[in-house]
């Protein structure tokens, strides 16, 4: 299966669109290309029950779980709404993503 060419990286500021945190807004810590999936924080967090073992104690513990990245937007740095990407070259030669929205560009 050939892998799709992500917009999105590590370290953006993107907002839900679709699910039980829709409008929520937070940054991706992971993105997993092969599944299409991101880890966003403080977004759709699961309980997760682990057993007592040598790395520490057992417990409830809550986690990020992966979203469809087909379920998240890109925040436009100027309006603060979710936008779409687009790709431009700057005058020093420069590969640039920028918000279809403002035209901002998001890659700096």
């Amino acid at each position: 299966m050939a892998q799709a060419k992500l917009k999105i990286k590590k370290g953006d500021k993107v907002v839900v669109l679709a699910g039980k945190d829709k409008g929520k807004q937070g940054e991706i810590l992971a993105v997993h290309r092969d599944t299409n999936r991101a880890v966003v924080s403080g977004v759709n967090v699961v309980k997760r029950h682990t057993r007592p073992g040598p790395q520490g104690q057992g417990g409830i513990l809550e986690k990020e779980a992966a979203l469809h990245i087909s379920n998240i937007a890109i925040v436009d740095p100027k309006t603060g709404k979710a936008t779409r990407i687009g790709y431009k070259f700057l005058e020093d030669g420069r590969k640039v993503r920028f918000a279809k929205g403002s035209g901002e560009v998001i890659d700096v």
